[in-house]
C-alpha cells in the first residue's frame, strides 16, 4: 500500500512529461507533412535534398523523355 504513495506521484509526473512533448511537437510542426517521407523513399534520385536552384538546373540540364524513343513505324 505504501508504493502507491511512490507510483501515483510517479505516474502523474509521467504523464505530464508525455503531454508536454506532445504540446512541444504540435508547436514545433513535426505533423505537418505525414505523408512525405512515406512516398519519398520511392524515388531513387535525391532530388528532396536539392535547393530549388538545383532542381530547376538538373531539369534544364537533363535529357527529355521524348528525345530517346524512336519513332513510330
Amino acid at each position: 500500500m505504501t508504493i502507491l504513495y511512490l507510483l501515483i506521484p510517479l505516474s502523474l509526473i509521467l504523464l505530464g512529461l508525455a503531454v508536454w512533448a506532445f504540446f512541444w511537437a504540435v508547436k514545433h510542426d513535426q505533423f505537418d507533412d505525414l505523408e512525405g517521407p512515406a512516398h519519398r523513399i520511392l524515388f531513387d534520385d535525391d532530388e528532396n535534398d536539392l535547393s530549388p536552384e538545383q532542381r530547376a538546373a538538373r531539369k534544364k540540364n537533363a535529357p527529355s523523355s521524348h528525345d530517346n524513343q524512336e519513332p513510330p513505324p
